[in-house]
């Protein structure tokens, strides 16, 4: 996994709730174009989940539901 990856899960994580991409951004420093990208990567690779439509969260959070 790299380590922008690494950097958006562990944002999710610390987070404990949903976020937005920008959201997403601001916490890892990362821009949004990027951050998009990531979570596209992580959405099919079972790392992160959408609750909700435009909101991501670590895969662990769903199970905690």
């Amino acid at each position: 996994m790299a380590d922008d990856e690494q950097k958006v899960l562990d944002a999710l994580k610390d987070a404990g709730k949903p976020m937005r991409p920008g959201e997403i951004a601001e916490a890892t420093g990362l821009e949004s174009k990027e951050v998009s990208k990531i979570l596209k990567t992580l959405k099919s690779a079972d790392a992160v989940c959408t609750p909700k439509r435009c909101f991501y969260a670590h895969a662990d959070y769903e199970k905690s539901e």
